[in-house]
């Protein structure tokens, strides 16, 4: 616990770092980009197309029969959106979540090993495509997670532990990997990912429910559909601030389990046992 708390500080202080909030644009602006582009083109046929198909499912029309008796006929005018919004929402959290750990932890690895673990020998136990397939698989698997307890999603008590638990198991995943990916063998990264399951699936899903937040927008009321084109690019600034959270979050913690592992068990490098015990470089002050 002690370890996951240091990392959690060091992780919100390095978001105020320049180079941190120079790294979050890229990724900002091809979701953003992305979806505007999608949304343009996709949004108006998107929400024709679920009407039309609530409109002729015979087994709702008793039902649009009662909200017109109770004087809440304006429901069915929503109901298609939202439908849209719920269906949408997941690919946009995953989207956001594969667009920071590729883009922009590598950027923060590099950052964060510099500055707090210079002596630490990167050992390249994972190349990019490597990270990035691992990545896709395990989104496909919440994806489909996602898809099959959506339905759940509207029953409020489930919905406020359903999601962030997908997302936190999602984020734990991807972003443990790739911050291991670089400096760890594969041998290093195993043991950690197994020894350190816990506190990882608990820093996931802390940030599993920071994740959910921005979801919240869409609970404001029905003027959130008249302003959905807005809305989502800003979900999408939102998203991409938590998991960059979540990535330094990740990525000061699994360094720091690496050190401590090579401090007990030094690695050899080219039949060389290089110097990865001593205590950090880094002054006290420094982050």
């Amino acid at each position: 616990m002690t370890l996951v708390l240091d990392a959690f500080w060091r992780a919100f202080a390095y978001c105020l770092h320049p180079r941190v909030m120079l790294a979050s644009l890229a990724p900002l602006f091809l979701m953003a980009t992305g979806l505007g582009l999608l949304g343009y083109f996709f949004w108006e046929p998107a929400i024709d197309q679920v009407r039309m198909g609530l409109e002729n499912f015979e087994l709702l029309h008793s039902a649009w029969a009662l909200l017109e008796r109770i004087g809440m006929g304006g429901l069915k005018a929503v109901l298609a959106p939202m439908l849209v919004i719920l269906v949408v929402t997941p690919v946009v959290v995953i989207g956001s979540l594969l667009l920071v750990a590729l883009v922009m932890t590598p950027a923060l690895v590099r950052l964060v090993a510099a500055r707090r673990f210079p002596h630490l020998v990167a050992l390249q136990g994972a190349s990019f495509w490597r990270s990035a397939l691992w990545s896709v698989a395990v989104s496909l698997a919440a994806l489909s997670a996602c898809l099959l307890t959506l339905p759940l999603w509207l029953l409020p008590p489930v919905a406020l532990v359903l999601p962030p638990l997908i997302w936190g198991w999602l984020t734990a995943k991807v972003m443990a990997f790739d911050a291991l990916a670089e400096h760890a063998s594969t041998q290093e990264r195993r043991t950690i990912l197994r020894q350190h399951a816990v506190p990882l699936l608990v820093i996931g899903v802390v940030c599993g429910y920071l994740g959910a937040a921005p979801s919240l927008i869409w609970s404001m009321g029905m003027m959130v559909i008249v302003w959905a084109p807005i809305l989502l690019p800003l979900s999408v600034w939102l998203y991409t601030l938590v998991f960059a959270f979540a990535s330094l979050w990740f990525v000061h913690y699994c360094l720091a389990a690496l050190e401590a592992l090579r401090m007990r068990s030094p690695v050899v490098v080219d039949n060389v046992a290089p110097v990865l015990a001593g205590p950090a470089t880094e002054p006290p002050v420094e982050l």
